[in-house]
């Protein structure tokens, strides 16, 4: 038996075909570092809640992937209530469609 292997885009998204990959992507990896610095900071959802200024229902959703009418920028600026400094860095234009990129300082 041979399995078949397609290498990754890097994004998951575009891989499954999904629209808007690159967004998704952006909106996963903001909701990721959320959801390291709730756990890291030993946060309940609802005292996360307060603090983002996030209602715990719209939080919950955000945490298990659901960005239905949630923007980066509504994310970004829970993660900048938790005390993380949010950082948006424009490149020079180019030829084409840039890129949206989430980069995570360690």
């Amino acid at each position: 038996m041979t399995v078949e292997h397609v290498a990754s885009s890097g994004n998951v998204f575009a891989d499954l075909g999904l629209s808007n990959p690159e967004e998704r992507l952006v909106k996963s990896r903001l909701a990721a570092a959320l959801q390291r610095s709730i756990a890291e900071m030993a946060l309940t959802q609802t005292a996360a809640a307060a603090l983002t200024g996030i209602p715990q229902p719209k939080l919950s959703k955000i945490l298990r992937g659901r960005f239905e009418g949630i923007s980066e920028t509504y994310i970004a600026e829970g993660l900048r209530k938790l005390g993380h400094d949010v950082e948006i860095h424009i490149m020079p234009r180019h030829e084409g469609v840039g890129a949206t990129r989430v980069l995570e300082a360690v």
